[in-house]
């Protein structure tokens, strides 16, 4: 363990203080937003504008890691994160915050993609796995410890500065690192047609992923807010919901296994929409609300891995990168589409937009499984297994599934 966990070892430190740094922002902004006034539609359009980040990210940043390498590129994303983050301080604008979310997502999507294209680089064929099964450890270790820091006292400055600074420290590790950087390459696509013709379910299920993550991350604390949550429910209540949410993936994701990914996808996202539906009729009562939070998350964080599983059971090796490429624009979209619709929500209805539009993006999700399952019904080939995935990017996909000793004809069939 400690020989391939060497190599990484400043990676993975970069990735915590990154992490941090977003996880706590994260929750910031809508949070102080709130604060200043700001209507349900803007904090929607915050969130969404950061998602857009992303999708603009995937096609600027590659050029720029390409043409002056990793680790200058890492450093610049991380300064650039950093002022940004003390730019949200000092001055409480609107489109100057929308114009700072949406640099900020381009910022962090190539910083993700810096991070895991290198582990890919450094982690060997035959380790590929475990190095993937830390990461995401890693992450969700990191995201959660993010929202323990809203309890820091303080005023809102405080808060941003410590923002700033981990987003600093987590350039430090990779500077110093002596790693060889990895040669860039490029990521080739694969033509969204193809990908609906190879799986739909996939195609629409990556989709409808997006709309309800996109939602949860960007509103649910302006929802816990809203319900009666102070600053440190808030910090718990996110807390406990990330934690939960990754802690589920395992059990959910072995059962994905050793069934059929539509059959599985259908009873998930049944659960979800449950759970969406209990979490909006017991509001604002902190300890149900918690623990249905906790649930609802388990569930809904495990969408996405699914989806890329259910994928690639149907690709070559040499497909992989390409597919799942795809898979995250339409998670991207989605993502970006999800928050300013339940802004608009949160405008007109308040925060009971946010929970209704888990249950009915979950429930069109267990719907369109249970159709395709039915419709397809085939006996279940798992070349493949499931893989926990947070927020992240295509290259992690190729981190969590290491290419196989031999080829495999890939099952045909939707």
């Amino acid at each position: 363990m400690l020989r391939t966990l060497r190599p990484i070892a400043s990676l993975l430190l970069s990735t915590a203080f990154l992490l941090g740094s977003i996880g706590l922002l994260g929750t910031l902004i809508p949070l102080r937003g709130l604060q200043a006034g700001f209507s349900g539609t803007l904090l929607g359009g915050l969130a969404a504008v950061y998602y857009a980040g992303f999708l603009i990210g995937t096609v600027v940043i590659p050029p720029l890691v390409r043409r002056i390498g990793h680790i200058r590129a890492f450093a610049f994303g991380t300064g650039c994160a950093a002022g940004i983050a003390l730019l949200h301080a000092l001055a409480m604008w609107p489109w100057l915050w929308l114009l700072l979310r949406l640099t900020d997502g381009v910022m962090m999507v190539g910083l993700y993609t810096i991070l895991e294209s290198w582990l890919n680089a450094e982690a060997p064929p035959a380790r590929r796995g475990v190095v993937f099964a830390i990461y995401m450890m890693v992450n969700s270790g990191a995201l959660a410890m993010g929202q323990l820091l809203l309890r820091i006292p303080g005023e809102a400055f405080v808060l941003f500065s410590v923002v700033a600074l981990l987003a600093m420290a987590a350039m430090l590790p990779v500077v110093l690192t002596r790693q060889a950087q990895p040669v860039p390459q490029t990521l080739p696509r694969l033509q969204l047609g193809r990908l609906f013709h190879l799986a739909p379910t996939a195609g629409v299920g990556a989709l409808l992923s997006g709309l309800a993550m996109g939602a949860f991350y960007g509103l649910a604390p302006v929802y816990a807010r809203d319900i009666g949550f102070d600053t440190t429910g808030v910090s718990t209540y996110m807390t406990l919901a990330i934690l939960g949410g990754a802690a589920l993936q395992w059990p959910l994701g072995w059962w994905s296994d050793h069934t059929d990914r539509r059959l599985a996808l259908t009873a998930v996202g049944g659960a979800a929409c449950l759970l969406a539906l209990l979490v909006w009729f017991v509001g604002g009562r902190p300890f149900p609300a918690t623990i249905l939070i906790v649930l609802y998350s388990g569930m809904a964080f495990a969408i996405y891995p699914m989806v890329v599983a259910h994928l690639v059971d149907y690709l070559t090796q040499d497909e992989l990168l390409a597919a799942s490429s795809s898979v995250y624009l339409l998670y991207g979209a989605g993502s970006a589409l999800g928050p300013l619709i339940v802004g608009i929500g949160f405008t007109l209805w308040g925060a009971k937009a946010l929970p209704v539009w888990f249950a009915l993006v979950t429930a069109a999700l267990g719907i369109y499984a249970a159709y395709r399952y039915q419709a397809f019904r085939r006996e279940q080939v798992a070349a493949h297994n499931f893989r926990p995935l947070l927020r992240t990017t295509a290259a992690a996909v190729r981190l969590s599934h290491p290419p196989a000793p031999h080829d495999a004809n890939a099952p045909t069939g939707k």
